[in-house]
């Protein structure tokens, strides 16, 4: 898989969520203005509480459009071992347990699953607590972090 391809895959799947998010945000829009959800009395919520789905959808719209915005501009790097791994890093990980895993660190859409192929490939971001850690390691490295108070072990496979 090349850096390039993976970026493209990320790229359809935040226009596909986008896409998701504002409708589900105009159907929020929709139920919160419609005149069947006007309050009668003060105990009758549903307009507000529509209207409190219809705001967090509409964050949710800018937050995708936030990180389309900043894939659609991306340099992807190529790995420099001098400099360690870094923003637009492709990283194969082994755990303790020899379970494998594809990241790419990425400027945001942590948790961003791609597919490519038979393997599957998630975005973290620097700010993540592996991100972190893996930031100026390399090939060989081993990453040591505990998450909700269990020690968790990793060694970097493969960097591109």
């Amino acid at each position: 898989m090349t850096k390039a391809h993976l970026l493209a895959l990320i790229l359809a799947r935040l226009e596909a969520n986008l896409a998701l998010a504002r409708h589900a945000a105009q159907t929020a829009h929709e139920a919160a203005t419609h005149e069947e959800n006007i309050a009668e009395n003060k105990y009758d919520t549903l307009g507000l509480e529509a209207a409190y789905l219809a705001a967090g959808q509409a964050r949710r719209v800018e937050e995708i459009r936030r990180a389309l915005s900043l894939y659609q501009n991306l340099q992807l790097r190529p790995f420099d071992a001098g400099r360690g791994i870094q923003l637009t890093a492709l990283v194969r990980l082994v755990d303790g347990q020899d379970e494998e895993q594809t990241l790419f660190l990425g400027p945001d859409a942590a948790g961003l699953k791609v597919q490519d192929g038979d393997r599957p490939v998630m975005v973290i971001t620097p700010h993540s607590p592996l991100g972190q850690r893996l930031l100026g390691r390399g090939e060989g490295d081993e990453i040591e972090l505990t998450l909700a108070g269990v020690r968790q072990r990793y060694e970097v496979l493969q960097v591109s």
